[in-house]
């Protein structure tokens, strides 16, 4: 695995944060924030992946689907919506 080096600037108030849930995970400061990069890459490209689902979907038709189930079942006890 190739490494980088960055001079990251924290404020002082988060870089205090960061050392204190960095001890706490018992890992360090840069494995820390390396996992944290990591996690924020991987949350931006599913929510992308997201967007692509939903621009590509059928909704009128996914809605008639799930206007469809149960369609022919009676409620049960317990099924009421409170008011």
């Amino acid at each position: 695995m190739t490494q980088s080096n960055y001079a990251l600037r924290l404020q002082a108030h988060l870089k205090a944060e960061v050392e204190r849930l960095a001890k706490a995970e018992g890992t360090t400061l840069n494995q820390f924030i390396n996992v944290a990069v990591a996690e924020k890459i991987a949350a931006l490209r599913i929510a992308g992946f997201f967007r692509e689902r939903a621009r590509a979907a059928a909704v009128p038709a996914a809605l008639a689907i799930w206007d469809s189930i149960g369609a022919d079942e009676k409620s049960q006890p317990g099924d009421e919506l409170e008011e």
